[in-house]
C-alpha cells in the first residue's frame, strides 16, 4: 500500500509509504488523489495531515518515468495531485523530515502549514537533471518571493529547514524526534475549530490570492455574508461568545 489513510477526532492522515526514500510514482501519485475526494465529503472532517514513514518525506518523482514516453502521462498526473492536494477543501499540514526535494517539495508546498524537523532539507534539484520544476516555477515564487524561488530553481541547491523558514517556506522547525507529535498537536488544535468556518476561511484566502485587493475584499464580503452566515456554527460561535459559554459546533 502506497499511500494510507486514518482518521481521528476530525484530523485525516495521509502517509507516504515507500520507502526507502518515498519517491513519488504515478501509482503512488494516483493512489495520493484518489484518497482524497472520500476525505473531502466529510462535513466533519477540519485538517488533512500528510506525512511519510521513514526518515525522509520524499526524494522526488521516479526519474525513470520523466522519460520518454512516460512523461506525457507521469508530468500531467503528478500536477493534477498536487493541485488536488493544494485545493483541499479544509487546511492541509505537511509533516516534513529529512529529503523533501524536486517532486517531494513541490508535494510539501500544497500544503497550508509545514513542519518541518531541524535535519530537513528543501530543494529543487531538477535542474541538475537539465529539467525544469514545472510546479514550484508557479507556486514557490508566491511563497518565497521571486529571488529566493529564482535562486533554488537556477541553482538545484536544497536548503535547510531554518532556511526555509526564513524564507516563508516553512512555518515551525522542531527536533527531528518531534516533528510527528508536533504537526498531530497543531492538526488537532486546529481541529477544535468550526468544519464551515476553516472550510471557508481556507477557500477565502486560496480564491483571493491572486486577486487586486479590492476585488479580494468584495470576495470576502461576498463569502462572509451570503456563505458563512448561513451555516450554524456561525451563529452559534457568535451567540456563546455573548453567553460567555463554549461553543457547541456542529460542523454545518
Amino acid at each position: 500500500m502506497l499511500v494510507k489513510t486514518s482518521i481521528e477526532g476530525g484530523v485525516a492522515t495521509l502517509t507516504i509509504d515507500n520507502p526507502p526514500l518515498n519517491v513519488i510514482t504515478q501509482a503512488l501519485a494516483r493512489a495520493l488523489r484518489e484518497a482524497l475526494p472520500p476525505l473531502a465529503e466529510r462535513g466533519d472532517l477540519r485538517v488533512l495531515l500528510v506525512r511519510a514513514e521513514g526518515k525522509h518525506f520524499s526524494a522526488g518523482a521516479d526519474v525513470g518515468e520523466h522519460l520518454p514516453p512516460t512523461y506525457r502521462d507521469m508530468i500531467p498526473e503528478f500536477l493534477e495531485t498536487v493541485e488536488a492536494v493544494a485545493a483541499f477543501p479544509q487546511p492541509v499540514i505537511a509533516a516534513v523530515r529529512g529529503r523533501c526535494l524536486g517532486g517531494g517539495f513541490e508535494l510539501a508546498q500544497a500544503a497550508d502549514i509545514i513542519v518541518a524537523g531541524e535535519g530537513a532539507s528543501f530543494g529543487q534539484p531538477e535542474i541538475l537533471l537539465g529539467v525544469i520544476a514545472p510546479l514550484a516555477c508557479v507556486a514557490l515564487p508566491r511563497v518565497a518571493g521571486r529571488g529566493a524561488a529564482a535562486e533554488m530553481l537556477f541553482t538545484g541547491d536544497p536548503v535547510t529547514a531554518r532556511r526555509a523558514a526564513e524564507r516563508g517556506i516553512v512555518q515551525r522547525v522542531v527536533p527531528d524526534d518531534q516533528v510527528e507529535s508536533e504537526a498531530a498537536g497543531l492538526a488537532e488544535r486546529i481541529a477544535t475549530r468550526s468544519a464551515p468556518a476553516l472550510r471557508l476561511t481556507k477557500h477565502t484566502l486560496r480564491a483571493s490570492a491572486l486577486r487586486a485587493r479590492p476585488d479580494a475584499l468584495r470576495l470576502a464580503e461576498r463569502i462572509y455574508v451570503d456563505e458563512l452566515m448561513e451555516t450554524e456554527d456561525a451563529v452559534e460561535g457568535l451567540r456563546a461568545f455573548l453567553d460567555k459559554r463554549a461553543p457547541n459546533w456542529r460542523h454545518r
